[in-house]
This record gives C-alpha cells, sequence and structure tokens, in this order.
C-alpha cells in the first residue's frame, strides 16, 4: 500500500500483471445485489456447481457498479457452448462470427459466452482492412478481458463470493468518468469498426469523457465503418438511437465524422433553422419516451430523421410538375434507397417510414369523410403525432395540430362542428360541377345536349 502511494506521488505509472486481475469485495466496489437478475444468479450457479467458472460481465457489471439496474445480463464462463447447451433446458448456440448461448427463462434471455482467446494470437481470419471475420478460438480469462473494447466493459461480478474481477483498471476508469479502449486504438478500431460507434453512444449515454488516445484515430478511421456488413451497423445505430441520450449521439457522430455513410445528408438538415429545430424537438421527444420506459417506435425514429431530405425531394418533384401525392411517394423512393446501401432499414421499418410520410398531405384535408377515414388508419397515431412535430417546428401553421388535437379527442358533434368550420387548404377546393347548357332540339326533335355535357356524359375528359 504504501509502495503503490510512493509510486503515484513520484508520478511512477503501476505496472500490473494483466493476466492477474485486481479483486474487489462488495465493501470496496458497493455492489447491491438486489440489482441483478435471479435467473443471472442461477445461469452462474448452475454452471458453478457444474465445476466450471462463471461470471456476470460486460454492461451489466458497469451499471451496477454506477447503481444502475442493467436492463439486460450476460455470462462468461470457461465452458464451452456445447456444454452450455447441456446444462439448461431452454438454450440454443447462434452466431457464425461469435458463438452465444441464448438460455431462455419466460420472456428474459441471457447470452452466454466462452472465454475467447486474444484475436491478435490466434490467425484468426481477417478482411483487408484488418477486421475479424470470424473467431471462435476459447482462452483464458485475462485473455477473454484483453479482447474486451473497453475497460469499463471488462469487469467480472461472481455473485456466489460477491466480488468483483477488475483487469484493466475500469473501477478507476469508472470513477473518473472517463472512456478508455482497450489495447493499441487504430487496432482495436480496425479488428471492428462498429467499435467507434460504440465509443459514442457510451461517452454520450454515460456522460463520460472519451480519453484522448482513444479518440484520436476516429476521424481517419472513419471509413472502415463502410466495411461492416449494413446490418450490424443498423443494429447499432438503433441502440444509440434508443439510448435515451440520441440528440447528444447525433451531436458526438458529427463531431468525430461518424455520420458520413450512415446519414449523410444530416449535415444540411441540421444547418437549417427549421430542420434542426425538427430533428431536435423529434429525438428530445424520443430520450423523452425511454427514460420514462415507453417503448420507442424505430419507423418514427427514422422517418423524423430523414423527412427533411424527403421534403426537399418531394418540392422539388413538384417544382417539375408531378402531382402532390406522386411526388411525395417518388421523393419517398428516392430517400429509402439512398439510405439502404448503407443502412439495412427492415421491411417493416420502411413501411412504417411510407407510412408515416404518407400521411402528411392527409392532414391537410378537413372536409367531407376525409378526416374520419383518416382516424382509422392503422398507423394514425404516429402520423398525428409527426405531424405536431411539424407545427412545433414552425414548418406548418400551428392551427392545423391545434385543429387535429381537438378533432381527435373531440366527440361527435364537436368533430362536426370542426368540419363544418375548417380551412380547406389553398388549391384544395374541390371544383364545382359544370352547369347544363341550355338543352337544344335537333331536326328530328330529339333533345341534345351542349358539347360540354356530351363529353361529361361519355366520360370524354377522364377515366
Amino acid at each position: 500500500m504504501i509502495k503503490k502511494f510512493i509510486r503515484k506521488i513520484l508520478g511512477v505509472k503501476d505496472e500490473r500483471d494483466p493476466t492477474q486481475p485486481v479483486v474487489l469485495g462488495p465493501e470496496e466496489h458497493g455492489i447491491d445485489p438486489r440489482l441483478l437478475s435471479p435467473n443471472a444468479v442461477r445461469v452462474t450457479q448452475t454452471l458453478q456447481e457444474a465445476g466450471y467458472k462463471a461470471f456476470v460481465v460486460g454492461g451489466a457489471v458497469r451499471d451496477l457498479l454506477l447503481g444502475v439496474k442493467p436492463k439486460d445480463f450476460d455470462i462468461a464462463t470457461d465452458a464451452t457452448p456445447e456444454e452450455v447447451k447441456k446444462l439448461f433446458r431452454r438454450a440454443f448456440i447462434i452466431g457464425r462470427r461469435f458463438q452465444i448461448v441464448h438460455v431462455m427463462f419466460g420472456q428474459e434471455l441471457l447470452e452466454v459466452t466462452t472465454f475467447r482467446g486474444n484475436a491478435l494470437n490466434n490467425n484468426a481470419p481477417k478482411d483487408e482492412h484488418g477486421r475479424v471475420l470470424r473467431d471462435n478460438n476459447f482462452g483464458p480469462q485475462h485473455e477473454d478481458a484483453e479482447r474486451r473494447d473497453f475497460t469499463i466493459n471488462a469487469m467480472y461480478y461472481d455473485p456466489a463470493t460477491q466480488s468483483v474481477l477488475d483487469y484493466h483498471g475500469g473501477i478507476q476508469d469508472i470513477r473518473d468518468k472517463v472512456l478508455r479502449i482497450i489495447g493499441q486504438p487504430e487496432a482495436r478500431y480496425r479488428e471492428d469498426p462498429v467499435r467507434m460507434l460504440r465509443v459514442v453512444r457510451f461517452a454520450a449515454k454515460l456522460q463520460f469523457t472519451i480519453e484522448p488516445a482513444t479518440r484520436a484515430p476516429i476521424p481517419v478511421m472513419a471509413p472502415l465503418i463502410n466495411n461492416v456488413p449494413a446490418a450490424r451497423v443498423f443494429d447499432e445505430m438503433l441502440k444509440l438511437l434508443q439510448s435515451g441520450h440520441s440528440l447528444a449521439c447525433l451531436k458526438e457522430l458529427r463531431a468525430s465524422g461518424l455520420h458520413h455513410g450512415l446519414l449523410p445528408l444530416l449535415d444540411v438538415v441540421l444547418e437549417q433553422p427549421i430542420g434542426m429545430k425538427f430533428v431536435t424537438l423529434a429525438l428530445e421527444s424520443t430520450d423523452a419516451r425511454v427514460k420514462a420506459g415507453k417503448g420507442v417506435s424505430a419507423g418514427f425514429l427514422f422517418a423524423s430523421l430523414l423527412w427533411h431530405q424527403v421534403l426537399e425531394k418531394w418540392n422539388a418533384y413538384r417544382a417539375a410538375g408531378e402531382q402532390p401525392i406522386p411526388a411525395l411517394h417518388l421523393a419517398a423512393d428516392d430517400v429509402l434507397d439512398n439510405q439502404t446501401d448503407s443502412l439495412a432499414l427492415q421491411r417493416r421499418i420502411a413501411t412504417d417510414m411510407r407510412d408515416i410520410w404518407a400521411m402528411q398531405p392527409r392532414f391537410e384535408r378537413r372536409s367531407g369523410k376525409s378526416p374520419y377515414k383518416l382516424l382509422e388508419h392503422p398507423r394514425f397515431r404516429a402520423g398525428f403525432d409527426f405531424l405536431l412535430l411539424r407545427c412545433e417546428s414552425g414548418e406548418l401553421d400551428a392551427e392545423l395540430g391545434n385543429w387535429w388535437t381537438t378533432f381527435y379527442a373531440g366527440d361527435i358533434a364537436e368533430r362536426e362542428r370542426l368540419i363544418n368550420t375548417a380551412r380547406e387548404p389553398a388549391g384544395d377546393k374541390k371544383k364545382r360541377p359544370r352547369r347544363r347548357g341550355p338543352r337544344k332540339t335537333g331536326d328530328d326533335g330529339a333533345t341534345q345536349l351542349d358539347s360540354g355535357a356530351q363529353q361529361a356524359a361519355s366520360g370524354a375528359d377522364g377515366e
């Protein structure tokens, strides 16, 4: 203890053996066992009783140390996936790049992984940029800790002894609120470029400072994100946007140069006052819902982020002579096609986005049966919330949002009153039917119509 104090005073770095963890007891780490999932304890206990090592690991330990109840619990063990599977009735081996065992307890899913060997030492197959393609080589616990991304995610908690094993100074980094990558940053980002997105997400979510050496390579190495499968990038983006700190995450993405290729026109949107306000309001609303424990629609999120790209193209198509509704569909096609290359938007999410966008012109029709038909749309609530954001941001007159708010909450009499007093948008008034001309009598005494009425009767004006 005295030696450690003297070394600290002299500024001498404490050279710890990376194969030997610092072990902290409950009085030192302060984890509340009541925050643990009973099923996570059950899994570690079952594995330990079978003769294996087993720990709660990763983000769950980080959250426990911060006094936050984790949403998910991951388990690390020296048992192989096949050995884990034999111990649990509902266990499934998944994954090709990394084999993981999913253990189910009712609706709760626990991920159990075998200690991994260091990817740099086992000749794991990589692509031309250094990204690890497949690595199912197992190894000792200290190598498993070394291959984890950040120090704060490389700690192991044993529920049986209530002790924490810390190999890389994660406890101190949590106390200092510092995000630090394990190992040489450039090499770690090449192994898995998604780590650059994770840095941004954790820094924003935890309000930690990114350690300078960890941050420095990101702007230069950001293009490596393009080599990652789009589906994996989309999953990470969804976690980022649903973190409860989405606005802070997007700002950090821009600051780090990571948004290019993900949301390539975001700079343009955020430089426009209305666009900036719209995106800010949408993300603030999303963050509030996450913090309140409410669900968040991925379709609504991406519809909000990409709306002003759709709006710009919609206006361009209309200026070129397209009718409003076909122009909107063409604009949506252009934007979604452009994003499909970088984000693997699932068909269900893309469909929700189209529905939300397509409803917007319909909100301006407030006569006849149109408002009642729109109320019956299965995605009405999402489209209505989207309309309110447009009004709040200044894109539309607030009167339209107020009218629909009252109409949505009103009874039959109130709705009829609103329809009778609604202002029709310019250019949307229905044309009055053409009056019939005076009847003419032919030489044969038969009654004839004027030429305009003849065309209407024959359907020559249209299909």
